[in-house]
C-alpha cells in the first residue's frame, strides 16, 4: 500500500479543505473533481449567514491551502474504480489512472428539484424561483425583477421545500433553509426597502451561532413577517402574481394571499456524483439516502469499506461551519489510517 497517496473525490468545500490539511501533513493529494473549477456550490453564493460576508472570501481562503500543494483534476469522470489489496485505482473517462492507498469521498450534495413539487409551480409560473435562483441574482448583481420587468412588491419565502416531507421521500431537514430563508429576506429588504416580506414555515430552526439574533433582527429591524403554516398551494392569477393558500398553525385559520414573488427554499439531497461513487466502491447508505458512517458518534468519517473516509456533506446536510470542521476531522482520520494508529483498529 502507498500510504502517502490519498485520492478525494469531490473539489467542493470539504473537498478542497480536507486536501488542504492532508497536504499540509505531507500527504500526495491529488483531487478529482467532475465539474471545470473548485469550490462547488460556494461559487454560487454571494453572501453568508450570519455575518453577511462574501463566499468569495471563504473560497479565496480554502484555495490558499490548495494551490500548488495539491494536484488537481477538473471534468474527470470516475469510469472505475478496483480495490486490489488495501491498494486502489481509478479509472477517468479519458483513460487516465491514478493509485492511491485511500479514497476520501467528498461528493457533497445537490439542489432538491422544485419541479417535483407541482403544487408550488415552479417552472410553470414565471414569478416563482427557488432559493437558488435567488442567491444567483445576488451573485450576479442584478436587481430583483419580475417576469414583465417589475419591481416586487410582496414577496413569499417558502420553508422545507423538499425536506422534512415524506411525500417527496425526504424525512429528513436540510439544516441551512431557514435560516438561509432569513439571510435572504434580510438581502431583499435591503434591495427593496419599500417591499413587504413573507416568510412561511413550518418550526424555525435555527442551528448555529447568532443565528437566532438574525431571524430576531429580521423582525425587529427589518419587519419580515413570519407566519407558522405550510403552504397547501400556489396559482396564478391573470396579472402574474401568485395566490398562496397556507394553514396558519398559530391562528388555527387558514390563509390566503396574493404575492408578486414566491422564493421557495429548497434543502439537499444526495449527489448525483455521490450514487455514482457509492455504486462503484459497494459503500452503504442511510436512511435518508446520504453515505452511511460506520458509528454516528465515534467514526463519523469511516466508510463501511476499508481505506474508504466521508468528508462534508455527501453523509448529511451541513452548514459551511460544519463541512469545514468535518474536511479537517476526516484529513486526521485518513492520516491515522495510513499511519497505522491504533484508532484504525476500531474503524471497521
Amino acid at each position: 500500500m502507498d500510504k502517502k497517496k490519498v485520492i478525494v473525490i469531490g473539489g467542493g468545500i470539504a473537498g478542497m479543505e480536507s486536501s488542504s490539511f492532508l497536504a499540509a501533513m505531507l500527504y500526495d493529494v491529488t483531487i478529482l473533481e467532475k465539474s471545470d473549477k473548485l469550490g462547488g456550490h460556494l461559487n454560487n453564493w454571494e453572501r453568508l449567514f450570519p455575518t453577511m460576508r462574501l463566499g468569495k472570501e471563504v473560497l479565496d481562503y480554502l484555495s490558499q491551502g490548495v494551490n500548488n500543494k495539491v494536484e488537481v483534476v477538473c471534468n474527470a469522470e470516475i469510469n472505475q474504480i478496483e480495490k486490489k489489496g488495501k491498494n486502489f485505482k481509478l479509472t477517468l473517462a479519458d483513460g487516465r489512472t491514478f493509485d492511491a492507498g485511500a479514497i476520501l469521498v467528498a461528493t457533497g450534495y445537490d439542489i432538491f428539484d422544485a419541479r417535483k413539487k407541482e403544487e408550488y409551480g415552479y417552472k410553470i409560473y414565471d414569478n416563482v424561483i427557488t432559493s437558488a435562483d435567488l442567491e444567483m441574482m445576488f451573485s450576479e448583481g442584478k436587481e430583483i425583477r419580475l417576469a414583465d420587468g417589475r419591481t416586487p412588491k410582496r414577496i413569499g419565502f417558502v420553508h422545507c421545500v423538499g425536506s422534512r416531507d415524506e411525500k417527496v421521500g425526504n424525512a429528513y431537514c436540510s439544516k441551512v433553509c431557514c435560516v438561509t430563508a432569513v439571510k435572504q429576506s434580510v438581502e431583499i429588504k435591503n434591495h427593496i426597502p419599500q417591499s413587504e416580506v413573507f416568510c412561511f414555515y413550518m418550526d424555525m430552526r435555527m442551528f448555529g451561532m447568532h443565528f437566532e439574533f438574525m431571524y430576531k433582527e429580521a423582525q425587529e429591524k427589518y419587519g419580515v413577517n413570519f407566519i407558522r403554516g405550510r403552504l397547501s398551494e400556489a396559482c396564478e392569477n391573470m396579472d402574474g402574481s401568485i395566490v398562496v393558500k397556507v394553514e396558519d398553525t398559530l391562528a388555527g385559520r387558514p390563509l390566503r394571499m396574493s404575492l408578486d414573488l414566491l422564493v421557495l427554499m429548497v434543502g439537499f439531497v444526495p449527489s448525483a456524483g455521490s450514487n455514482e461513487v457509492g455504486k462503484m466502491l459497494g459503500l452503504h447508505l442511510g436512511p435518508n439516502k446520504f453515505f452511511k458512517t460506520m458509528d454516528q458518534h465515534t467514526l463519523t468519517n469511516v466508510s463501511n469499506v476499508e481505506g474508504v473516509f466521508y468528508a462534508g456533506a455527501c453523509t448529511a446536510p451541513k452548514t459551511i461551519t460544519n463541512t469545514i470542521t468535518d474536511a479537517r476531522a476526516a484529513a486526521a482520520t485518513v492520516a491515522s489510517y495510513l499511519n497505522e494508529h491504533p484508532i484504525c483498529k476500531r474503524m471497521i
